[in-house]
């Protein structure tokens, strides 16, 4: 049995907590104060993200300043925001029991750098540390409540395969994928086209224009993985495509609200305050574009993005931009 300690108490790493402990493994969850974590033992529910979905009597709640937080773990499960990874994984770094290893939630880029996120926690953990990531169609809100779903373990093999053993279970599956800067780059650049797509129902449009940008957006994110050797397959599967479907088309998906928010008029900086959690997207979308201009790597779609929410363009005038690019064949 895994002993299983999950870093961020938000919808997702709560959602995790609750999946693992249904599925066998011995799971403590690790909120971000005490004072946090006095609240959440007490109620045992996130009535903010997930309503009555309720942790498992079997699910220890501690916070990360515990001094033996760490101690019995031997998967740590960093469910935090990609701002917060390089902090936390310098933190966790000298406190990880021998052989544990790191399964990362998170799906975004190093900010400034535009690294995926596996370097940064590399460039923290000590040598030879087992590293993976989990992606995929992973809406907490219907996957809390036991609604099937499936996801991709991606990164060391043997915690790969200890990931897949300790959380698969009747409603949840999970996939192992060997490409694991594949898997980083679908998780991170999937969020930017859901702004797109939550943009085009801000403005009123329907579902010729999002076929059109999920479409378009799959090769965007397709052309940057080839870039870094990540196989095509990847962007065919669950990180890719089946994210990509999720997050431009789900009513739980803050990508696609923050983007439709932003084409009624609210601004960038104010859309995270509104929808109360983080927004993934506005925080890659710059460090993507930093990615691909290295790479030599065209994102349209997700220049637009940029443009729309932090440079003052329009949406509309965003849209008028797209669709007068050069006449072109389908690749």
């Amino acid at each position: 049995m895994s002993d299983v300690v999950v870093i961020g108490a938000g919808a997702w790493g709560c959602t995790f907590a609750r999946v693992a402990a249904l599925a066998g493994a011995r799971v403590s969850l690790a909120c971000r104060t005490a004072e946090q974590a006095a609240v959440l033992r007490g109620t045992r529910h996130d009535r903010i993200h997930l309503g009555d979905v309720a942790l498992p009597d079997e699910v220890v709640v501690t916070h990360v300043d515990d001094p033996a937080a760490l101690d019995a773990a031997s998967i740590v499960v960093a469910a935090i925001p990609s701002r917060a990874v390089a902090q936390v994984a310098a933190a966790l770094a000298p406190r990880l029991p021998a052989g544990a290893g790191v399964l990362s939630l998170t799906k975004g880029l190093e900010p400034g750098t535009g690294r995926v996120l596996s370097e940064a926690w590399a460039g923290a953990l000590p040598p030879g540390t087992p590293f993976a990531v989990l992606s995929g169609p992973n809406h907490a809100e219907e996957i809390a409540v036991g609604q099937p779903a499936a996801a991709v373990v991606s990164g060391h093999p043997g915690l790969a395969a200890r990931v897949q053993e300790a959380v698969s279970g009747p409603v949840f599956r999970i996939y192992v994928n060997d490409d694991l800067v594949g898997v980083e780059l679908c998780g991170a650049a999937k969020n930017v086209i859901a702004l797109a797509a939550g943009m085009s129902d801000g403005l009123g449009f329907g579902d010729n224009a999002k076929a059109a940008l999920i479409t378009r957006g799959l090769a965007e994110m397709s052309r940057l993985g080839a870039s870094a050797g990540a196989r095509d397959s990847t962007f065919r599967g669950l990180a890719g495509m089946g994210d990509l479907i999720a997050t431009c088309t789900s009513r739980h998906s803050r990508n696609r609200r923050a983007g439709e928010m932003i084409a009624r008029g609210l601004p960038a900086d104010a859309v995270e305050r509104d929808i109360g959690q983080v927004v993934e997207g506005l925080a890659t979308v710059r460090a993507l574009l930093v990615r691909a201009s290295a790479a030599g790597v065209e994102l349209p779609i997700s220049e637009q993005v940029a443009a729309a929410a932090f440079e003052g363009r329009s949406p509309e005038e965003c849209l008028r931009s797209l669709m007068s690019r050069a006449p072109a064949t389908e690749a």
